[in-house]
């Protein structure tokens, strides 16, 4: 008994130490390497609750107080999107997604051991604008068989709003200065939406809505890697 106590101690005060030794550094340089993420809804597409696959998307910069992190960051994405509108029979869209946004929050480590479960919140700004073109399916199997078909739609929506995300992880300490992490978050949305499509015709018809919307989207896993700096010893 004496024995296992013994062993208790040891982990629990080597933890402590090595929880120590990190919170010397005051600054920490986070870089998004992995990311799976719901994007915000383009039209009345089919399949909103599609996920994308995200590589070196965002940096973040946190500011560390023992068990607080204070977190200020921002990411870029850009890719291309093709899905359908309204119904799978009605129009097929592509074009590309632009999305960034800028966040401010914090993170509370649970524990002072090597693996740190953590919990954390961030508020701020998103940007998700994306351009393309709308084709009808009947009209492209119209033009298959030589017949008359719809022009294409230039389509174009944007939303600018407010994001808060509450945030889960776990973080993994190789060393002091370099930390693992996986994190799961949700982000509810905001915005201020304005979509336009003009056909790509001799009539030119234009249409424009402007419309505010909320929604939820969930980011079931982030990996990244955190360098610290700063020592204060």
């Amino acid at each position: 008994m004496k024995k296992q106590l013994l062993i208790l101690m040891l982990v629990f005060s080597g933890g402590t130490a090595f929880s120590q030794m990190n919170s010397d550094y005051n600054y920490s340089i986070t870089s998004r390497g992995y990311g799976s993420m719901q994007m915000p809804k383009l039209f009345n597409e089919t399949d909103p609750v599609r996920y994308i696959n995200t590589y070196f998307s965002g940096l973040m910069v946190k500011f560390n107080d023992n068990q607080i992190n204070y977190r200020l960051g921002g990411s870029y994405i850009k890719q291309s999107k093709t899905f359908y509108n309204n119904c799978n029979n009605c129009d097929i869209v592509k074009g590309d997604v632009t999305d960034y946004t800028f966040k401010v929050g914090f993170e509370k480590n649970m524990n002072f051991a090597r693996v740190q479960p953590y919990i954390g919140a961030d508020v701020g700004y998103r940007s998700n604008r994306f351009i393309g073109v709308a084709e009808n399916v009947n009209a492209l199997k119209a033009e298959q068989a030589s017949a008359v078909k719809l022009p294409p739609v230039k389509m174009e929506t944007s939303k600018n709003g407010f994001i808060l995300s509450p945030v889960i992880g776990i973080k993994v300490h190789p060393t002091p200065q370099f930390t693992v992490f996986v994190e799961s978050s949700l982000d509810f949305f905001y915005s201020y939406e304005r979509q336009e499509g003009v056909t790509e015709d001799a009539n030119n018809y234009r249409s424009l809505t402007r419309t505010n919307k909320s929604e939820f989207l969930l980011n079931p896993i982030l990996v990244g890697v955190s360098f610290h700096i700063g020592s204060n010893k």
